[in-house]
């Protein structure tokens, strides 16, 4: 009886595990990209992402390294999405006053 709960916890438990580390990695990151996209497009956003973040962070006279920026773009996806349209709001006020 013992034998057979081991056994089947040694199955499930890696199964469940790998599982869970696909869909908090890949398929939770789709998704909120995909999210985005959709929020861009649907206020007739045409640059991507990494164009806003790079844009942004350029107007406020800080470099980063496309490293960075990538890193950014998918912490912005997962946990601050509305921060996109917030950059972009700021970078087209900034180009209207100059």
């Amino acid at each position: 009886m013992l034998a057979v709960i081991i056994i089947t916890l040694m199955i499930s438990v890696p199964i469940a595990i790998a599982g869970y580390l696909t869909y908090r990695l890949v398929i939770f990151d789709y998704w909120c990209n995909r999210s985005v996209n959709t929020t861009l497009q649907k206020y007739d956003i045409k640059k991507t992402q990494f164009q806003i973040i790079k844009e942004y962070y350029e107007n406020k006279r800080e470099h980063m390294s496309e490293k960075e920026i990538s890193q950014l773009a998918k912490r912005y996806r997962q946990k601050e999405p509305e921060q996109f349209l917030a950059m972009y709001d700021s970078i087209r006020d900034k180009s209207k006053t100059e």
